[in-house]
């Protein structure tokens, strides 16, 4: 009986240093390449000038306020970046989709104005304005259709779309 008690201790005094072993924090290991800038699968077929490079690298929502139609500083850094990329690319036409989900406003009227204050914004820094066209469409489309106010804020939105021909929609 000792003696089996004996190789049972032993064989559990093996697995311990085996199992120790395997957690070792040695730098025997390959070292973990960095994937920070390494090209998302899929996506390295983007050409410069495409509707997917003015998606992905450009950003085509600008965000508002309850309430409001006037444009903050994080609004106007992504409309300098659309007018940056809109110059670069001259073929395309920019249609400007308003919304909003603002309690107590005309969301039709508001989201016009958000539109109209994206485009405004958009000509002054040099975008021709007969590339551009704004509508106002209220509560239509809704991202997302909810009470809570950090929800609606998703709602409270300009959407630049790239055309290759006007459409009034």
């Amino acid at each position: 009986m000792n003696r089996m008690i004996e190789n049972t201790r032993r064989l559990l005094a093996i697995g311990l240093l085996v199992l120790a072993a395997s957690c070792s924090t040695s730098n025997t290991l390959a070292p973990t390449p960095d994937v920070t800038n390494a090209e998302i699968a899929g996506f390295q077929n983007v050409q410069p000038g495409s509707e997917e490079d003015f998606i992905l690298n450009v950003g085509r929502r600008t965000y508002f306020t309850q309430g409001s139609a006037a444009l903050d500083s994080v609004a106007k850094a992504t409309l300098d970046t659309q007018i940056a990329w809109l110059a670069k690319h001259p073929r395309w036409l920019l249609k400007l989709q308003g919304f909003a989900d603002d309690p107590g406003a005309s969301e039709t009227a508001l989201s016009q104005q958000r539109a109209d204050a994206v485009m405004g914004y958009l000509a002054a820094g040099g975008i021709d304005r007969n590339r551009i066209w704004a509508k106002g469409y209220g509560k239509d489309r809704l991202v997302r259709d909810c009470p809570d106010a950090a929800c609606r804020s998703q709602n409270r939105r300009v959407v630049s779309n790239l055309r290759d021909e006007r459409d009034e929609s």
